[in-house]
């Protein structure tokens, strides 16, 4: 059976979006049907929409999100219809040298969908990081659904599919955060709240927010900040060294992902403290840094992906401490909007004016 469903389409680079039919199969083995509740406007999407990621235009965007299984493919042992699940993008193979090693969180062989969604004219479409949920139904490998608890909000819990578990993960899977410890973070837009919200959760103490906005910097403040500082006044990293006694902070995080800010991060962080990149660069930013003083300051270099995350043990504990009050995931749900507004979210995110625009596809089941 095919599925005719709407959802939300790019069909050339920095095209604009447009709601649309498309066509969506039946699962397959392996394979797990999923009709979307919510699904977050990030960043990713916008860079699919560019043509940054991928010319395999056209594009099924989406990707953040919350759902509920309504068919699964033979053999899917991880999901059954009716749960409630968070999609993820790293469907763990089991079978890599990264898995092999018992680090399957780095998973070098995560898995999607096999068949094909397509257009009516069965035109192949490219789902966004495998996933394409910005749609009433899409297609997914079963090992993409993540079960979790049905009784929170589906809009912020949903977040964790990307954004705020990429910063959470940065804080405390790739930086390891211990109690006690300070952290600065550079960036504060949806993934460096994130991150900051991650050190909090983690027993960070000292807990310092960088931006050139004022305004982003107040908001770091309000999800955990304990101090901010205002890049386009003042030199961050002196900044962040009078905040931590002189010396550095234990963990930088670079949430931007620019040269010069990744520079303001190495110098920043205290003797033998680590770096954590999370910003994604573009393609031509290179870095220049003198080996001595690499070796010299001793500590770790990392970049995080995903949040260094595994679904599967993340999404769950995750979830469970928004429900017990530790982590205000709602906090990050700027605006609900609906399928054909996602167009003015991309505005909106570009412009900085939202943390999460939150698209609410259908209602969970029992609400009006």
């Amino acid at each position: 059976m095919v599925h005719k469903v709407k959802a939300v389409i790019v069909r050339e680079k920095n095209g604009p979006v447009s709601v649309e039919t498309i066509l969506v199969p039946d699962p397959g083995p392996g394979e797990a049907l999923v009709d979307i509740l919510t699904c977050g406007v990030c960043h990713t999407d916008l860079h699919y929409k560019q043509g940054g990621i991928t010319d395999g235009f056209p594009i099924l965007l989406g990707h953040e999100a919350t759902g509920v299984v309504s068919a699964v493919g033979p053999d899917v042992v991880e999901v059954a219809p009716g749960d409630r699940v968070i999609l993820n993008w790293r469907a763990v193979c089991g079978q890599c040298r990264a898995c092999a090693k018992g680090q399957p969180q780095y998973c070098f062989n995560t898995h999607n969908a096999t068949q094909k969604m397509t257009l009516e004219d069965g035109t192949e479409l490219s789902p966004a990081l495998g996933i394409g949920a910005f749609a009433e139904k899409t297609l997914v490998a079963a090992g993409q659904c993540t079960k979790v608890d049905d009784d929170a909000d589906p809009a912020a819990v949903g977040l964790l599919g990307c954004g705020v578990m990429a910063g959470i993960g940065a804080a405390i899977n790739t930086g390891e955060v211990q109690r006690g410890e300070s952290v600065a973070v550079i960036g504060c837009g949806g993934v460096g709240i994130a991150a900051i919200a991650g050190a909090k959760l983690a027993g960070a103490t000292t807990i310092i927010a960088v931006d050139i906005d004022a305004n982003k910097v107040d908001m770091a403040r309000s999800l955990g900040a304990t101090h901010g500082v205002d890049s386009s006044l003042e030199d961050p990293v002196e900044a962040i060294r009078a905040l931590t006694g002189g010396h550095g902070a234990d963990l930088v995080i670079d949430a931007v992902g620019r040269p010069e800010t990744y520079k303001q991060a190495f110098y920043a962080r205290d003797l033998a403290g680590r770096v954590v990149l999370v910003g994604v660069p573009s393609l031509d930013m290179k870095i220049e840094l003198p080996l001595l003083d690499v070796f010299g300051r001793g500590g770790s270099l990392k970049s995080s992906w995903y949040g260094d995350c595994l679904p599967s043990r993340d999404f769950p504990m995750l979830v469970q401490q928004y429900r017990l009050g530790n982590l205000d995931l709602a906090a990050f749900v700027t605006e609900r909007i609906t399928m054909d507004q996602v167009e003015e979210a991309f505005a909106k995110m570009h412009e900085g004016k939202v943390l999460r625009s939150v698209v609410e596809i259908a209602a969970p089941a029992g609400t009006a």
